[in-house]
C-alpha cells in the first residue's frame, strides 16, 4: 500500500518551486530549475515595460461583459453543485456531478481540436522512482514539493543502494519527465519531427496547507499539459500554431482580458550559448508578431534553460493569473540524452556540440516546447465559474434544459418521461409508445430494444421536476438554478396532434447568435414569431435539433 508522506515545511514551501540544473555549461552554474509545468498558480514576477507595447494596458481584450458585483467561484460552486472540500484530503476538490461534467467539456473540447494542432494524446505513471526524479533535477531542487510514497518491501532506507533498488516513489508534479522517457524509448530521424505529446495526467505538488483556496490553489491537480519535441527550425512555427491555439480557447470561452508576455535571456543564469538565445528569442517574436495580437517583453525573466511567452489573464475580479504558457527547453533534452538522426542540412552546417555533449556526429539534440492552454484545469474551472456566474453557454452547461409537469397526470407524466430521453439523445431506445410523434405499429409483447449509443453523440443532462408542487414554485426554481431552457408539458402538448412543445430561453448567454439558431432551424425569422419571454414552440424534433446546433457551434 502506497503511503504519502509530505516534506515541506512552511518557509520552503512557500518560495516559489524552481528546479536546479546540475549539467555543466558555459555560463554560471544554475543553482535552480523552474519547470513550465511548475509555473505558480498566480502571477507572482514583476514585469517590465518595453518598446512593444505599455504592459498596463489591457491586451486582446476578447469580453468586457464581466459579472457585477464580482462573486467568488466558491460561493457559485455551492450554488449551483460543482464541488465540495473535504478536511479527509486537504486541497484535493471532490467534484459533483455537475462540476464532473464542466470538467470533462473542458477535457472534451481541447481534445477535438487535437487532431487539427497534431497532438498525440498520452497517458503516463502517477508515481515514478526517486532516480527517475534525481536525472530530472526535482528530487533535489523541488523535493519539499513533492509528495513521497513508498511501496511494498521499498522502504527508501538502504545504503549504496543501486538504482531501482529499494527506493522511494514521487507522486509526479509534472508530466515532462515521462513524455521524456516516451520520446527516448525509440530511434527517431529528423523526419519523425516534430513529436507533440499531450497528457492529462493528475499532478501533485505539497501546497501549504494555508494557502489551499478552492480549485484555484490545490495540492491535487490537472493540467492540459503537451510537450513539443522539435528541431531548431521548426521552433518559429510550432510557436505560431501553439498562439492560434490559444486565440481559439480563449475567443471560444468569451475570456479576456489577457496579455501576452515574452520572458527573454536572464543576465546571468542560463545554459547555452547567447547566440542560442538570440536566435530561439527571434523566433518567439516573429510569432508574436505574426500573431496579430498585442504583446510586450518581461526581459531577463525567461527560465534559464530557455525564453517562455506567458499568457496573463485578468478575473472577474480584477486579479491576473497565469493560465497558458509557451516555453522552450534546452535542457531536458541534455539530461535525458535525447536525440535524432540529424538532416543533411544539419550535418552540412556542422553545428559545435555544447561543452560536455557527448552526441554522435550524425545525431542532434530536439528542443523541447512545453504548452499548456488552460494551465490547471481546476484554476481555469474557477476562472469561468466566476466569469459566467452561473449562465453557461448550452454546450458546457451542467444545467442546459429542464423539464416540468403541469399535474400529475399520468399522459403528461409519460410526455415528460419521453421528452427527457429524446432530448438528452438516448435515442439508441426504440421509440416509445407514449410519443405522440411514434407512428410505428404497437407490439405490446415485446420489450425495448437496447442498442449501444454512438460514440459521437450528443447527450445532454435533462432534468425534469414532476413533483406536485405549484407550477409557479418549480418555475421559480429552475430559474434560479440558472437553466439555460424550462420546458413546461400540460394537457395541450400531450393533445398537440403536431407534438409540439413550447421551449423557453431562460438563461442563454450570446442571446443573438442563439436566435440565428433558431431561425435556420426553424426556418423563419424569431422576430416573426409570437412570443412570450422568447419561448418559441417547436417540435420535439425540432427542440432536439435546436441543442445540438447549440453544441456544435459552442453557443
Amino acid at each position: 500500500m502506497l503511503s504519502p508522506r509530505p516534506l515541506s515545511s512552511y518557509a520552503r514551501a512557500v518560495r516559489c518551486a524552481q528546479l536546479a540544473s546540475r549539467f555543466p555549461s558555459r555560463h554560471v552554474k544554475i543553482p535552480i530549475r523552474s519547470c513550465s509545468c511548475s509555473t505558480p498558480q498566480k502571477l507572482q514576477s514583476s514585469v517590465s515595460s518595453s518598446q512593444a507595447s505599455n504592459v498596463g494596458a489591457q491586451l486582446n481584450p476578447t469580453t468586457t461583459d464581466l459579472p457585477t458585483p464580482s462573486l467568488d467561484h466558491r460561493t457559485l460552486a455551492q450554488k449551483h453543485d460543482l464541488f465540495i472540500t473535504s478536511p479527509y484530503s486537504p486541497g484535493s476538490p471532490l467534484l459533483l456531478p455537475n462540476g464532473t461534467y464542466i470538467f470533462e467539456k473542458l477535457q472534451a473540447f481541447l481534445r477535438a481540436q487535437y487532431p487539427i494542432f497534431g497532438f498525440r494524446e498520452v497517458i503516463t505513471p502517477t508515481i515514478y522512482k526517486k532516480s527517475l526524479w534525481e536525472k530530472s533535477g526535482h528530487w533535489e531542487n523541488y523535493a519539499e514539493d513533492m509528495f513521497s510514497v513508498q511501496g511494498r518491501g521499498a522502504t527508501g532506507q538502504t545504503e549504496d543502494a543501486q538504482v531501482g533498488q529499494d527506493e522511494e516513489f514521487g507522486l509526479k508534479p509534472m508530466n515532462c519527465p515521462g513524455h521524456c522517457l516516451l520520446f527516448g524509448d525509440a530511434t527517431k530521424t529528423y523526419r519523425d519531427l516534430p513529436v507533440r505529446y499531450a497528457d492529462f495526467s493528475a499532478l501533485h505538488r505539497n501546497e501549504i496547507s494555508g494557502a489551499l483556496s478552492g480549485l484555484t490553489r490545490v495540492r491535487r491537480f490537472h493540467q492540459d499539459d503537451a510537450h513539443i519535441f522539435c528541431r531548431p527550425d521548426q521552433i518559429l512555427e510550432e510557436i505560431e500554431q501553439t498562439l492560434k491555439f490559444v486565440g481559439m480557447v480563449y475567443d471560444t470561452f468569451g475570456l479576456g482580458p489577457y496579455k501576452l508576455l515574452l520572458s527573454t535571456r536572464p543576465d546571468q543564469h542560463f545554459i547555452g550559448t547567447p547566440e542560442e538565445w538570440d536566435q530561439a528569442e527571434e523566433q518567439l517574436k516573429s510569432a508574436l508578431n505574426n500573431s496579430g495580437r498585442q504583446w510586450d517583453i518581461n526581459p531577463g525573466d525567461g527560465a534559464f534553460y530557455g525564453p517562455k511567452i506567458d499568457i496573463i489573464l485578468k478575473d472577474a475580479n480584477g486579479k491576473e493569473h497565469q493560465t497558458a504558457t509557451i516555453q522552450l527547453d534546452f535542457q531536458l533534452p541534455q539530461r535525458f540524452d535525447l536525440q535524432y538522426q540529424a538532416s543533411p542540412e544539419e550535418l552540412e552546417a556542422n553545428t559545435p556540440q555544447r561543452q560536455g555533449e557527448t552526441l554522435d556526429s550524425a545525431n542532434r539534440r530536439p528542443v523541447i516546447i512545453h504548452r499548456a492552454i488552460y494551465g490547471s484545469l481546476e484554476r481555469f474551472m474557477a476562472l469561468l465559474i466566476e466569469h459566467y456566474a452561473g449562465t453557461y453557454p448550452f454546450w458546457l452547461s451542467p444545467r442546459p434544459s429542464i423539464i416540468l409537469s403541469v399535474n400529475q397526470d399520468p399522459a403528461v407524466l409519460a410526455r415528460v418521461s419521453y421528452l427527457q430521453s429524446f432530448l438528452s439523445g438516448m435515442d439508441h431506445l426504440e421509440p416509445r409508445h407514449s410519443d405522440p410523434e411514434n407512428t410505428a405499429p404497437s407490439s405490446s409483447a415485446v420489450p425495448p430494444k437496447l442498442r449501444p449509443r454512438s460514440l459521437f453523440g450528443v447527450h445532454l443532462p435533462i432534468d425534469v421536476d414532476t413533483s406536485a408542487r405549484p407550477l409557479g414554485k418549480k418555475l421559480a426554481e429552475a430559474r434560479t438554478k440558472k437553466y439555460n431552457h424550462i420546458i413546461v408539458i400540460g394537457p395541450r402538448d400531450v393533445d398537440d396532434e403536431e407534438g409540439r412543445i413550447s421551449v423557453e430561453l431562460v438563461n442563454q448567454p450570446n442571446i443573438d447568435a442563439v436566435k440565428e439558431v433558431l431561425r435556420k432551424v426553424l426556418g423563419k425569422d424569431i422576430e416573426a414569431l409570437e412570443l412570450t419571454r422568447l419561448t418559441p414552440r417547436m417540435s420535439a424534433k425540432n427542440a432536439r435539433r435546436y441543442f445540438k446546433s447549440l453544441v456544435y457551434d459552442y453557443l
